[in-house]
């Protein structure tokens, strides 16, 4: 196998993930989508980084990446649960009203 599968590896989970993101009614799967949009990211940082070993900005940026989606993980999780607690539904059609008239 050539180089190129890692690309195609992460085209798959990126179309995966704007899939995801574009079709799904579920705050959840959205979440979901967004994590894989980030995986596809952090595969290319790190394949690109294989390409030029003496330097380690690829691996550096890859944390970065896993780092800020840990964070934004949390964050959308304390939402959604909110979301859940104030309308019982993570239905995103359902939520669309949040501001009140």
């Amino acid at each position: 196998m050539g180089n190129s599968i890692y690309l195609l590896l992460s085209a798959f989970v990126f179309s995966a993930g704007v899939a995801l993101v574009l079709t799904r009614q579920n705050v959840i799967a959205v979440l979901i989508g967004v994590e894989l949009v980030f995986n596809a990211a952090n595969i290319n940082f790190v394949y690109f980084n294989a390409l030029y070993p003496e330097r380690l900005d690829g691996q550096f940026f890859s944390l970065v990446v896993i780092t800020i989606a840990a964070a934004e993980t949390a964050l959308a999780l304390a939402i959604i649960v909110k979301l859940y607690r104030t309308y019982h539904t993570t239905n995103l059609d359902e939520i669309s009203n949040l501001v009140e008239e």
